[in-house]
């Protein structure tokens, strides 16, 4: 199925079950989405198998097939903050976050995510993310738009040999003497988008210095050595200065639901690599400020 409106199809594969006919495995594997909205859809032929045959709703499960269909939004929040391209060429693309903008779709969001805003912008239907940012931290976010060299740039990550760079507003601590490396080990929290340190061989590690010290909050420069989900926020938060505007660390807060008014003050600075491809030392920074 080609990409529509810069959204690519999703796909499933049934899993091992008993159901009379495919709208019946639907409509319980997708309660939000009523058995009128699925037959509407496969009317119009927008549910197909991994051959490209259109499934209706009385086609029987079978499981072991792939299906494919296009998610549907009802209604989506619009993200009012604005992307940029800051490069592009035959292999990568490199965009600049705005806060609360999601890379990819997710949950409630669709069209109004990095990666479809990219996909209208630009017209490359192979444009793949090949690292993430939080919904909450903007900055820099490069993409793959060539199948052939993906792997290449993606094993730079799984590697650890991307520099990247980030910058925090948070609380001024007088007696913390920096710079210093921090390091912990972090697992999967309560609830379950919140991660906790428990005691144990360090798995995260993250180096800290002061860009600007400033009276209450000051301007730190935060730089990953390990990959883990939140580590920034999580380690910011353990030294008692959690990153401005966190409503994760260091404890939840009530969801804002749409309230964009207190963006987490966190940038990805700057990433820089050496090109797989070419050899080339590539760099790159976000043009946006805390």
């Amino acid at each position: 199925m080609p990409v529509v409106d810069g959204v690519a199809p999703s796909y499933l594969w049934l899993p091992v079950g008993e159901w009379p006919d495919l709208l019946a495995f639907l409509t319980q594997r997708f309660p939000a989405i009523s058995s009128d909205t699925w037959i509407a859809r496969m009317e119009k032929g927008e549910v197909v198998d991994q051959y490209g045959v259109r499934l209706l709703p009385e086609t029987p499960y079978h499981r072991g097939t792939c299906i494919f269909y296009y998610r549907e939004l009802d209604a989506e929040t619009v993200i009012p903050f604005e992307e940029t391209i800051l490069y592009q060429d035959e292999r990568l693309l490199v965009a600049d976050k705005p806060h609360f903008l999601p890379v990819i779709p997710t949950g409630r969001f669709l069209h109004e995510t990095l990666l479809v805003r990219l996909k209208k912008k630009t017209g490359l239907i192979n444009l793949t993310p090949i690292h993430r940012l939080d919904r909450e931290t903007a900055g820099v976010v490069i993409f793959s738009h060539d199948i052939a060299t993906r792997g290449a740039y993606q094993s730079l990550f799984q590697q650890r040999v991307v520099e990247k760079v980030y910058e925090a507003v948070a609380a001024t601590i007088p007696d913390m003497v920096l710079p210093m490396t921090y390091r912990s080990r972090m697992v999967d929290g309560t609830p379950f988008f919140r991660m906790q340190e428990v005691p144990g061989e360090p798995n995260s590690e993250t180096r800290i210095s002061v860009i600007e010290r400033r009276e209450e909050n000051s301007l730190y420069c935060l730089q990953p050595l390990t990959g883990k989900k939140h580590q920034l926020r999580v380690h910011m938060a353990a030294l008692g200065m959690p990153i401005m505007n966190d409503a994760f660390y260091p404890e939840a807060k009530p969801c804002k639901g749409d309230d964009n008014s207190a963006p987490l003050k966190l940038l990805a600075r700057a990433i820089a690599f050496d090109d797989p491809v070419t050899g080339k030392r590539m760099h790159f920074a976000s043009d946006r400020t805390l």
